[in-house]
């Protein structure tokens, strides 16, 4: 009996470094192919501009260009469009998290007439493309006399920035414990105050979470801006980039392709650092938001 026991326990160590080198293999190749981009990106960045597409294709180049770094950096507007850039991300995060919070406070927390078929409607809005609305929102906003402005980016997400993150955000405040807003209103606050003082303070989670969608949709957006900001001046980095490598009616020089892997390449440094900080927070608010319906 002691050999059998014995040789069962080892079938089934061996059994289980089976599979779990099998799943480390399986992650390795799913991390390995998404990394090659960006490597075969960096590696761009630092060639000279005919071994860029050079066949076979090669992740070292010879030699080693630092020099396209603070050369597109002089070429391009890098600082203008990051201005407009962190404007609208700024402007929608701010909106987004306070107006998102409170609506799904009220949905989650108060009770009125019509509340669910109110919350049923808004979570409807999001099997509407955006591009059927799109031609309607235009014409508001250039009756408004908002085109070339970040203001048809910002604006909206100060009405309750969007479907997903009220519903986010109402999952995770209904994973609180409502006797908290009893204790609350025994001292003396209001609604507004439970939500201000009581609610927002145990949902940094939740706004966390919701922070970093903000960031990395609006940081890597390319359509709204494109539809909304025509001039040079008013452009953010991702139109602008876009904009350097095929418009010839510039007022700065024409980009090469290792300068376009330049710029490329920074802008998606910010995301990786705000992700590789914050992904503690972003797990954690994503995973309570499930908890409860």
């Amino acid at each position: 009996m002691q050999r059998s026991t014995v040789f069962d326990l080892s079938s089934h160590q061996v059994s289980r470094i089976f599979w779990r080198s099998v799943l480390y293999i399986v992650l390795a190749v799913g991390l390995a192919t998404f990394l090659l981009p960006m490597v075969w990106l960096v590696s761009g960045s630092l060639k000279p501009d005919g071994q860029v597409f050079t066949i076979p294709p090669t992740f070292i180049p010879r030699p080693v260009l630092w020099a396209n770094y603070p050369t597109a950096l002089a070429k391009f507007p890098f600082w203008i469009s990051l201005k407009n850039t962190m404007t609208i991300v700024i402007g929608v995060l701010v909106g987004r998290v306070l107006t998102a919070s409170l609506v799904a406070y009220s949905f989650a927390r108060l009770r009125f007439p019509g509340r669910n078929a109110m919350f049923v409607i808004v979570l409807s809005t999001m099997m509407i493309p955006y591009h059927v609305v799109l031609i309607p929102q235009y014409l508001i906003f250039r009756d408004l006399g908002w085109l070339d402005t970040p203001l048809p980016i910002i604006v909206p997400n100060w009405f309750g920035g969007g479907a997903f993150f009220i519903f986010m955000m109402r999952q995770f405040f209904l994973s609180l414990n409502s006797e908290i807003d009893e204790a609350a209103r025994i001292d003396g606050c209001g609604f507004f105050g439970t939500f201000w003082r009581v609610i927002l303070p145990q949902s940094l989670p939740a706004l966390g979470a919701l922070s970093i969608f903000t960031f990395m949709g609006e940081w890597n957006d390319f359509f709204a801006p494109l539809i909304y900001l025509n001039t040079e001046e008013k452009m953010t980095l991702a139109v602008a980039i876009r904009t350097w490598q095929f418009d010839t009616n510039l007022t700065y020089q024409a980009a090469t392709w290792p300068e376009l892997m330049v710029m490329s390449t920074i802008l998606t440094i910010p995301p990786v650092l705000v992700f590789f900080f914050l992904q503690r927070y972003f797990i954690q608010g994503v995973v309570v938001t499930g908890v409860k319906g």
